[in-house]
């Protein structure tokens, strides 16, 4: 089932005219941030990850892709897709290792791969970077689906452990995950990086979820391509 290049250029970075200089949340106007632009989970210092980059929306065709990637096997769109992370993700930040955002070993047995192991590896590949597979899921949580972002935080808490042979101490780590809506898992995962010595982790993902209040409904996607 291929994918076009129409399809494969199509995706395009999310823009807002206001963003928390931090977790990069777009926010509809500045009220929200704080005089030195950030956003009020920043301030509150309820982030695990020191900084946060996104590529785009989780709608459209960008959302199709990453399904077609994540559940339906399509583990060639890893090398595209990793060009979008490599376009979000500003050329003079410096980072000493790549990490994967890690599934439960049920979800990847049942998957049969790791979608952002294989987006972080050739990512990895492309900035000349070691990939260090530093942290486990140690719980197999439910869905994060409905649930708001204090439920979220709950939902993820103690699911992630650090393996006992990560070398990670002063290391400046980029952590890779696919999509990201509040930020919690990211955080989560983040925070044990930091407990482990980790001198600074910025969160990267191929898309996130706008909750932009008042954005209308994206419409429906027909791509034959894509069927």
């Amino acid at each position: 089932m291929p994918v076009c290049e129409r399809c494969l250029a199509a995706p395009v970075p999310l823009e807002a005219e206001y963003f928390c200089v931090s977790c990069r949340t777009p926010f509809l106007n500045r009220y929200p941030l704080d005089a030195q632009g950030r956003c009020g989970l920043c301030r509150a210092g309820v982030r695990g990850f020191a900084s946060a980059y996104c590529f785009g929306e989780y709608e459209g065709v960008l959302r199709e892709l990453i399904h077609l990637f994540k559940y339906r096997g399509m583990k060639p769109l890893a090398r595209p897709l990793a060009g979008f992370l490599w376009r979000a993700l500003p050329l003079d930040e410096v980072f000493d290792a790549v990490v994967p955002m890690p599934l439960h070993w049920r979800r990847r047995w049942s998957r049969g791969f790791n979608q952002a192991g294989l987006l972080a590896r050739e990512l990895a590949r492309r900035r000349g970077l070691p990939m260090i597979a530093a942290v486990r899921r140690v719980r197999h949580t439910q869905t994060q689906t409905g649930l708001t972002h204090a439920q979220r935080r709950e939902n993820v808490a103690g699911a992630f452990r650090l393996r006992k042979r990560a070398r990670i101490e002063g290391k400046r780590l980029l952590l890779v995950d696919d999509v990201m809506t509040t930020g919690a898992t990211g955080s989560a995962c983040a925070a044990v990086l930091r407990r482990g010595g980790a001198r600074s982790v910025t969160l990267l993902t191929l898309a996130r979820v706008d909750r932009r209040a008042g954005l209308p409904a994206a419409p429906p996607l027909v791509m034959g391509a894509l069927a």
